[in-house]
């Protein structure tokens, strides 16, 4: 199953998975080699702090709604940004992921300190995680072989979902087949 895992895909965590971490939640894999392992941010867990708290000149910027979000549990001091790039162009400093979604250059060499009306104009939507999800080399894999999460397509919107909470169910409510009954297991289980 390892063939589908790629940058660009969602890992969906499956009811089965119970790590507080990553319970109920959607991953954008950012980056995936086999010997190198895998890194992507959580899309649906939005945090308290607000942008303006922690980076006020890049607010404007900022998709709704306007925190930070959590992106996984590894280096939460850090930060990573997600932009929608609608003109097909790679705004200074970023890296095109897929489908016009762009990542900052590299974690930890993020220059969030430089002036947002450079970017401005280039972006259509924004959206700053704090953290990241990371896997080593096989571990992601063996994750997935003991049925803890679902690699399945994304879409343009999931990145920028307006409701963040909900996007769990909705990325499993348009899948195929059995999957798709997936999204109306209840938060607790054991009440079914």
């Amino acid at each position: 199953m390892a063939e589908a895992i790629y940058v660009g895909g969602l890992l969906v965590a499956t009811p089965k998975l119970d790590d507080p971490n990553f319970r109920r939640c959607v991953v954008l894999i950012l980056e995936h080699d086999a010997t190198g392992g895998t890194l992507g941010v959580v899309l649906n867990r939005p945090s308290d702090i607000a942008v303006t708290d922690v980076l006020p000149t890049w607010d404007a910027l900022v998709t709704g709604p306007p925190v930070l979000f959590q992106g996984g549990p590894v280096q939460t001091d850090s930060a990573l940004a997600l932009a929608a790039v609608p003109s097909g162009q790679e705004p200074l400093g970023w890296r095109r992921l897929h489908t016009g979604i762009a990542a900052v250059s590299r974690l930890g060499t993020v220059d969030l300190d430089a002036p947002p009306e450079i970017l401005a104009g280039e972006i259509a939507q924004m959206r700053i995680f704090a953290g990241y999800a990371g896997w080593t080399a096989g571990q992601l894999e063996a994750e997935i072989g003991e049925g803890a999460w679902y690699v399945v397509d994304s879409e343009p919107g999931d990145t920028f979902h307006g409701n963040p909470e909900s996007l769990w169910r909705a990325v499993l409510r348009r899948q195929r087949g059995e999957l798709a009954y997936v999204a109306t297991c209840p938060d607790d289980p054991t009440m079914n």
